[in-house]
């Protein structure tokens, strides 16, 4: 198994809350995190998202309003998550969402700081 998906910390309890659009994930060193559904679709491991490489990331946008379909595990190691705006390429590790816990506020405030940069929102675009 490659190193990305090796985990130092398991999972103990996993819970999707469709109606808060939240992923809640609580692991074996007491450590619990609550992710949002935005949050998680613009920090998809995706290549869709990361590229093909480093430095090649893209900045979603227009998914404050993401929500998530469902959850399906990648054998005892990730989860696929299944977006509403139907992305569903990204698995994400158990080691990945720890990090996403972890540095929470670091990569939100550097996804709205890029945002802000490119002249991008959060919000979708009206449709006329």
């Amino acid at each position: 198994m490659s190193e990305e998906f090796d985990t130092a910390h398991w999972p103990t309890e996993v819970t999707l809350k469709k109606a808060e659009k939240l992923l809640e994930i609580s692991f074996d060193n007491g450590r619990s995190f609550r992710l949002p559904a935005e949050y998680l679709r613009v920090e998809s491991p995706s290549a869709e998202v990361q590229g093909h490489g480093a430095g090649q990331k893209k900045t979603v946008h227009g998914r404050a309003h993401v929500g998530i379909m469902g959850l399906e595990p990648v054998g005892n190691y990730a989860i696929r998550i299944k977006f509403d705006d139907l992305h569903d390429s990204g698995i994400f590790s158990w080691r990945y969402l720890y990090e996403l816990g972890e540095r929470q506020e670091e990569l939100w405030a550097a996804y709205l700081a890029e945002l802000e940069k490119l002249g991008l929102s959060r919000e979708p675009k009206r449709r006329s």
